[in-house]
């Protein structure tokens, strides 16, 4: 029988199998969709009802929560990833293929009635990965980054508004008006949060430990070699009493160099210069060993931190983040805390980094240029090394007779139950010297009530005492504004950010308006600050991706 089977020809060997297959097999399961996470209300992880997230709301013009579906990867996306795809080189012979990256559900925030549920909780976040990944995609692929990729708060955490020094630990800033893309009777609310500063010369000494990923996977130019690059940059940064040590991995991790004085600079340049691509990819054992190493090297009264310099890909033993997460979580509770800085693209895991970094409680960037890596490493190197504020969250009170909807553009995955909010045990963001961070909620509002129409609630932890402090501004119903274009320009800047990423995460509110749009609100900033280069890299990207049907 054996015999026969291999003679048949090998198409009809397939006929055969797929009637087998018809006959016998097993159905698919049917695909399942978690509903949107209420940011306004309790997290993903409670008991509430489904129902509850998806209730239609009143009729105001908004859109209800259950006509917000999740929209499909743009096919503009998914054709740009197909061709990347084709056109990637051969793998090393030894090198095992890594696991492709399933694409993550898109949830977008919908609006919540705030009759049913007047707050809005969030950990802060400062994490830009997303928007730097993206303009490589747009700028230097000429392709649509995937949707799962693009977050809101990311795009708009990406740019400087220029927020007033604050006197304290930090300041609050709110400001709202009508925006030109939003429905008629809305106003589109920010929320910029600033921390203080730290001279270079105040910061606290850095006890760094680098861990490098040298796989086949990392041998592209805009890897391994940006990676060298951009170390560089931070090390030319660093001064007495830092150290520096450096782990390595592919097939397995080792030892590249011991924690060294950083005033020892030429040592540590060359062991980075050393560095050579090999072998598969071993994220678990690197991260292991790196973690290994900065526990002995662990100063008090510094900055003890792993930097992880990947595109993310794990081929050899646990290639997901849960293998190693307890051991980040751990590490992070006594002192040591994750940054992750991602290199790369086509089989890049933007979803293993950013969750490292959350685990970590780190911060999560992304290198595309050698601009990039001095604007991370230099530009802002104290606040990537020094925190000033752990377990950081906003909590919005929204006043029911000024505002009867909201909803909170971005920070998906950065939900928080509104009970949690003074539960100190609560994990949440960590905010870095000078970095600043900023939310825009869509809010609809009741055109009868007066008086304070929200209030911003902050609370964080001291990083080196603990002490816990919380800080609170009301913002005035008679402060919303009448104009959009009488607005700060800093915050048209972060509309347009905002409505970029909108789109290329298809969200389903951003139908009823254009790019174009967009871009001409854009063309708008660019006459009135005609040396801002952030605004001309936005319109940039903006008008590439109308052309490619964002």
């Amino acid at each position: 029988m054996l015999r026969m089977i291999r003679q048949l020809p090998l198409a009809l060997i397939a006929l055969i199998a797929v009637l087998l297959s018809a006959c016998g097999g097993a159905p698919a399961a049917a695909p399942t969709s978690a509903p949107a996470a209420n940011v306004g209300g309790t997290s993903a992880s409670t008991s509430a009802p489904a129902e509850n997230l998806g209730e239609a709301v009143s009729a105001t013009g908004a859109p209800a929560a259950a006509e917000a579906p999740v929209a499909p990867l743009p096919v503009a996306a998914a054709d740009s990833a197909a061709r990347e795809v084709v056109g990637q080189a051969a793998p090393n012979a030894q090198e095992p293929m890594p696991t492709p990256q399933e694409p993550a559900q898109v949830e977008v925030n919908p609006f919540t009635r705030t009759t049913d549920d007047n707050l809005s909780t969030f950990a802060m976040d400062v994490d830009t990965a997303s928007y730097s990944a993206s303009r490589r995609y747009l700028l230097e692929n000429g392709s649509l980054p995937p949707a799962d990729m693009v977050r809101v708060e990311e795009f708009v955490n990406a740019l400087d508004y220029g927020y007033p020094a604050p006197s304290d630990v930090f300041g609050v800033t709110v400001d709202a008006a009508p925006a030109p893309f939003l429905a008629a009777n809305s106003r589109l609310v920010r929320v910029g949060i600033q921390g203080m500063q730290i001279d270079s010369s105040q910061r606290m000494p850095a006890a760094l430990t680098f861990v490098i990923d040298i796989s086949g996977s990392m041998a592209e130019p805009a890897r391994l070699p940006l990676v060298k690059q951009a170390l560089t940059l931070l090390v030319e940064q660093l001064r007495a009493g830092d150290t520096v040590a450096i782990v390595a991995y592919g097939s397995r991790a080792f030892s590249v160099l011991d924690p060294t004085p950083a005033t020892e600079r030429e040592t540590i340049l060359k062991a980075i210069d050393s560095l050579q691509n090999e072998g598969s990819t071993n994220a678990e054992d690197g991260l292991r060993m790196a973690y290994e190493v900065a526990g002995r090297a662990f100063q008090r009264d510094a900055s003890n931190r792993v930097i992880l310099c990947s595109d993310g890909v794990a081929n050899v033993g646990a290639t997901g983040p849960d293998a190693i997460l307890n051991v980040i979580r751990d590490r992070a509770a006594q002192g040591i805390y994750l940054t992750t800085v991602g290199f790369g693209l086509g089989d890049y895991n933007d979803q293993m980094m950013e969750q490292l970094a959350d685990d970590g409680n780190g911060s999560y960037a992304y290198v595309d240029t050698i601009d990039e890596a001095r604007r991370i490493f230099v530009e802002n190197l104290t606040g990537t090394l020094q925190v000033i504020a752990k377990d950081a969250k906003i909590q919005v009170e929204f006043n029911p007779e000024v505002v009867s909807q909201y909803r909170l553009l971005g920070y998906e995955n950065r939900a928080v139950a509104d009970a949690d909010f003074r539960n100190d045990k609560v994990d949440a963001g960590e905010v870095g010297a000078g970095h600043s961070v900023t939310a825009l909620y869509e809010v609809v509002l009741t055109e009868q009530g007066s008086g304070e129409a929200l209030k911003v609630s902050l609370r964080w932890a001291d990083p080196q005492s603990g002490e816990v402090r919380e800080l609170s501004q009301p913002f005035a119903s008679d402060a919303f504004g009448g104009e959009f274009a009488a607005a700060p320009a800093s915050m048209r800047l972060a509309a347009a950010a905002a409505a970029l990423a909108e789109h290329l995460r298809g969200s389903p509110y951003a139908q009823s308006w254009g790019l174009s749009d967009v871009s001409a609100l854009l063309e708008q900033l660019a006459a009135e600050q005609p040396n801002n280069a952030q605004i001309q890299e936005l319109r940039q990207m903006v008008d590439l991706a109308a052309g490619l049907g964002a």
